[in-house]
This record gives C-alpha cells, sequence and structure tokens, in this order.
C-alpha cells in the first residue's frame, strides 16, 4: 500500500467517526474491497495517550468496510474508554493498521517473532489477545517481554506461552498516522 492510500484511508477513519455525530450516511472510497484485517486506533493530543483500538485481526471485511466499522468501534464502543463526543473529534490522532492474515507460528516462538515487525495474538481454549506490533517498541521488550504481554492482555498467565495449549500467531501491519489532528498524514512502516 502506497502513501496516498494510506492517506484516503486514514482521512475515511477520521470521516467515518465524523459522520456519525452528523448523522449522515458517507461515501466509500473508490477500491479497497479485498478483505483484509485493520485496527484503527486513537490517541488524544498532544500527550498521545490511547484513547480507542478496535479492529478485526482476520480479514472477514473488504477494508474500507472494516476501516469505517474499527473507526466507528474505537471511538464509540472501546469498552476501556467513554464514548468520544463531539468536541473531542479534533483532539485525536487517527491511526490505521493494515493487516497481512495472522499466520501460526510452529516453531521456537524467541526465534519466529521480530520485535518492531510482528504483532501477536495468543489463543487458548477460552481466551484471546492480540497486540499491533507498534506496541512492544513503545514498550521497549523483548521477544520474551511480547510474548508475556500477549498472554496478559488476552487475560491469560503472562507464562502462557510455555503452554502448548496456548496457540501464538504472528502478523505485519502496514501503519498511518496523522501527525497531529486532522494533520500531515505518514507512513509508520
Amino acid at each position: 500500500m502506497n502513501l496516498e492510500q494510506g492517506k484516503i484511508l486514514v482521512k475515511f477513519a477520521r470521516n467515518s467517526i465524523a459522520s456519525y455525530f452528523e448523522n449522515k450516511n458517507i461515501k466509500l472510497p473508490e477500491g479497497f474491497s479485498d478483505k483484509q484485517g485493520v485496527f484503527v486506533t486513537l490517541h488524544s493530543y498532544p500527550d498521545k495517550q490511547l484513547r480507542g483500538c478496535i479492529g478485526f485481526p482476520e480479514p472477514i471485511f473488504a477494508l474500507k468496510e472494516g476501516i469505517f466499522r474499527a473507526a466507528r468501534a474505537a471511538a464509540f464502543s472501546d469498552p476501556r474508554f467513554r464514548p468520544l463526543e463531539k468536541n473531542e473529534l479534533n483532539q485525536v490522532i487517527v491511526e490505521i493498521s493494515v493487516l497481512t492474515k495472522p499466520e501460526l507460528i510452529k516453531g521456537d516462538y524467541l526465534k519466529e517473532i521480530e520485535i518492531g515487525k510482528d504483532g501477536l495474538i495468543v489463543r487458548s481454549d477460552f481466551n484471546s489477545g492480540l497486540l499491533l506490533p507498534q506496541v512492544f517498541p513503545e514498550w521497549n521488550v523483548d521477544v520474551k517481554g511480547a510474548l508475556e504481554m500477549t498472554c496478559n492482555k488476552a487475560g491469560l498467565n503472562k507464562d502462557c506461552w510455555k503452554d502448548k495449549k496456548c496457540k501464538f500467531y504472528k502478523f505485519q501491519a502496514e501503519i498511518f498516522s496523522e501527525n497531529e489532528p486532522n494533520g500531515v498524514i505518514k507512513r509508520e512502516k
């Protein structure tokens, strides 16, 4: 995906949220019909604290539909945060992460995962958790730390990665983000 496409998608994510407040239909961008996993992340500005993050790790929606749904859910349905209010829209940075299809890690986790490149999903019989690739460098963790964080995100013991009943998947992401609300959009990766 090129930068121009990323710009279209970030603006579309922001407009998906804005149209909710205006109770208007939104025009979907041309193209972007391939099914892909996607996450939309909102950060407060200027402190860049997480304000919402929702997405679809599996390619179940056309990319444009996934962005629309994820943007609205990140703004209004992330259970960790109160719903975004209209006056806050110009105080958040919009970031999108377009994901590759998750791939089961069959080998040694410590050798198969690359920090800064791979995001992780853990699945057990009762829980699952996901962390995007950009999270691990933000927390300055190594592979073991990334595995433990992902286990914790799923509500599992931090050492669940040693249990063969837990399955880990890795994926990569193309990340596009505003530098400030409605600002310049850049490729993060």
